[in-house]
């Protein structure tokens, strides 16, 4: 890509990243036994007319936005519906989908009770439909660790390039996609910034979170020169995106009205179920969890954002916390002594050792060693010392089950090349270069010691956090 100067840069990689959505060319992020199934042929037929649908809970939504306070999220999330009632065959038919699978409906509301209110609370700030508090539904089955084929992750499917846009932070450490704090509120702005873009049109907004605005422009623009309608119904969309909305829509009526449609709603309080503390430096998670008086997987649902069992040395600083051990939780922060907030062990550089088989043995990074140690360079000295920064519990929590991977120390022989190294295991010369911080032009020498990886992905390859999968 060529660019006469900054500001066209900018303006070009705007494009490009609103172009593509939060997920594009993805498929559905549920596993197959979640997935409506494709809308049938029967609803490629032109638009159904649309009429207001009657409904006892619609009509009393106006008198429960007078309510100051809501017992639960449920009768707050209906206050703030705002999208039009709409009756449509393809709205029907993922509605018939959902009545005949009344165990994903419950499993979501069991998913959803830790983000519900923030999400709300996110939502009302923003002024947007309330109806877009049930996205994460529609997009990961509210798994915070759902990942996509096409790389889109969290609860909201940020694809990398969008949440770099929207300063989600994505790095070893940490990714904030994942975050549900961050994410959620790079989402309800996104979702605005959309709305106000198609003139506040708030189903054009959706199609185009799914697809890329540019996508539906294009699809509207294809409309008009036919001179056919433009709105959303008309437009002619890939698959995913036609069945997008009317699956928002559908789930969004099941809420409104559960009764009608024999669904038991859980009684969740509309009240914080987390809150976000400042922890102010880097912090061993495993020292975190034992603070907090939580089980792992409680914690890990509030703070999934994480790929090791620390934070990030750079940031966030901040925690979610059950509400009712946040309390505890500050005050023995407060009292935890500096040098227990990391452990560090003291290493001595053997002969042949490199950074990457190093960081392999501790199950840190090379950048975690470098940043600890002050080194510029990947240069170490056999006999000198290095301070690693380790936990407690030293877990990659970015690895899946599903991507074994197994890693070995591979010492050159005379005569190795790269090319015949990489053959012999079956792996990219390219990548036995990277794991060891060494160029493909380097000389390798006998007796030189080479971390090689094999299984999983190219992610974990790479050295960066493979990410959880949904499903």
């Amino acid at each position: 890509m060529t660019r006469s100067t900054p500001l066209t840069h900018h303006f070009i990689y705007l494009s490009i990243i609103l172009a593509t959505g939060c997920a594009q060319q993805s498929p559905s992020h549920f596993t197959i036994s979640e997935i409506p199934p494709d809308t049938m042929a029967s609803l490629n037929r032109p638009p159904q007319a649309r009429s207001p649908v009657a409904s006892t809970a619609r009509k009393n939504m106006a008198a429960a936005k007078n309510n100051a306070e809501h017992a639960t999220v449920w009768e707050r999330l209906l206050s703030l519906y705002a999208l039009p009632e709409i009756d449509n065959e393809r709205i029907n038919q993922q509605l018939q989908w959902y009545l005949r699978h009344p165990e994903y409906i419950e499993r979501i509301q069991q998913r959803a009770e830790p983000y519900l209110y923030f999400i709300l609370e996110e939502v009302e700030a923003k002024k947007i439909p309330g109806e877009l508090a049930l996205l994460p539904a529609i997009e990961s089955a509210f798994k915070p660790q759902a990942y996509s084929s096409s790389r889109a992750a969290g609860l909201w499917q940020f694809i990398p390039s969008t949440g770099r846009f929207f300063g989600l932070k994505q790095n070893w450490w940490y990714d904030g996609r994942r975050d549900v704090f961050a994410s959620t509120q790079a989402a309800t702005r996104y979702l605005k910034e959309l709305s106000e873009e198609f003139d506040d049109d708030w189903l054009l907004a959706l199609a185009s979170y799914n697809a890329g605005k540019g996508n539906i422009r294009k699809a509207i623009k294809r409309n008009l020169d036919l001179d056919l309608e433009s709105d959303y119904w008309a437009l002619q969309l890939r698959q995913e995106t036609m069945d997008y909305v009317p699956r928002l829509l559908a789930i969004a009526k099941i809420f409104a009205d559960p009764q009608q449609y024999n669904i038991k709603l859980h009684d969740i309080p509309n009240q914080p179920y987390f809150e976000v503390v400042n922890i102010q430096s880097q912090l061993d998670l495993s020292k975190a969890v034992e603070m907090a008086q939580t089980p792992t997987d409680a914690f890990f649902k509030l703070n999934p954002g994480f790929n090791r069992w620390s934070t990030d040395p750079d940031g966030p600083h901040r925690l979610l916390i059950p509400i009712d051990k946040a309390d505890q939780f500050k005050h023995k922060l407060a009292r935890l002594p500096e040098k227990e907030r990391m452990k560090w062990i003291r290493h001595k550089i053997q002969p042949g050792e490199n950074l990457g088989i190093i960081a392999h043995k501790y199950q840190s990074s090379v950048i975690a060693i470098k940043r600890s140690n002050r080194l510029s360079g990947n240069m170490i000295r056999a006999g000198k010392y290095l301070l690693i920064p380790v936990s407690q519990r030293p877990l990659n929590m970015a690895a899946s089950r599903d991507h074994p991977q197994t890693s070995q120390v591979y010492t050159v022989k005379k005569g190795d090349t790269f090319w015949q190294i990489a053959r012999k295991f079956s792996v990219n010369s390219r990548d036995i270069a990277r794991w060891n911080q060494l160029s493909l032009t380097t000389p390798l020498q006998p007796g030189q010691k080479l971390l090689i990886k094999q299984g999983g992905n190219a992610a974990v390859a790479s050295g960066q956090p493979l990410p959880l999968r949904g499903g």
